[in-house]
């Protein structure tokens, strides 16, 4: 499949380029002007595209989208509404307009149910949104919502729903695997889960 990734110049999303290659997909890399894609393999295609300006066509020949981009921990309330909410649902609307049969969202473990008390509230919320904007889209969908993430590979290892620990951890890897699997895994179909790495 052709499969559009947003944020695939990002920790997880390199990942995630690298396991849809093994899987036998086509990625593209939705980037960004100022993009280092320095570290995305020579052969992936990119496609230009700013998740605060997305333009329509953008989705325009891919079979499935997998949003895996983030504002990042560094920037202000802005940002994340500009690009983990209202990126994420102009991508989908997108997504639905170009006929794509698959949208798989990285999410975040506290997205379907926010704490205002929480340090994350504001961050919870845009992904709250997000998600909820997938769901009522008629995309066929999965959202995955890690626990808090490491930069580790991780061991394909993993537990998902009612069997995460809360407290627990992710590695990038197996999120990333993750994200791969659910692109045409029809286990995945409709479902919003929590994930950990054991």
């Amino acid at each position: 499949m052709q499969i559009l990734i947003a944020g695939a110049t990002g920790n997880t999303g390199l990942r995630l380029v690298d396991q849809l290659k093994s899987n036998g997909h086509s990625p593209i890399a939705l980037v960004r002007e100022s993009s280092d894609t320095s570290s995305l393999p020579a052969d992936v295609t990119q496609r230009q595209g700013d998740l605060t300006d997305l333009q329509p066509g953008v989705c325009d020949g891919c079979d499935a989208v997998i949003f895996a981009a983030g504002s990042g921990g560094s920037t202000g309330p802005e940002m994340t509404d500009k690009v983990d909410r209202d990126g994420a649902k102009r991508l989908i609307d997108l997504a639905s307009e170009a006929g794509v049969s698959r949208f798989v969202m990285l999410s975040s473990a506290g997205a379907d149910n926010p704490d205002p008390e929480s340090d994350l509230a504001h961050y919870l919320q845009a992904k709250h949104n997000a998600d909820e904007h997938l769901k009522a889209s008629g995309l066929s969908y999965a959202i995955i919502r890690p626990v808090a993430l490491t930069d580790d590979d991780g061991s394909r290892d993993m537990r998902f729903g009612d069997d995460v620990d809360p407290k627990g951890k992710a590695a990038r890897g197996d999120v990333a695997a993750v994200l791969a699997n659910a692109v045409d895994d029809n286990g995945w179909t409709g479902k919003a889960l929590l994930m950990q790495s054991v």
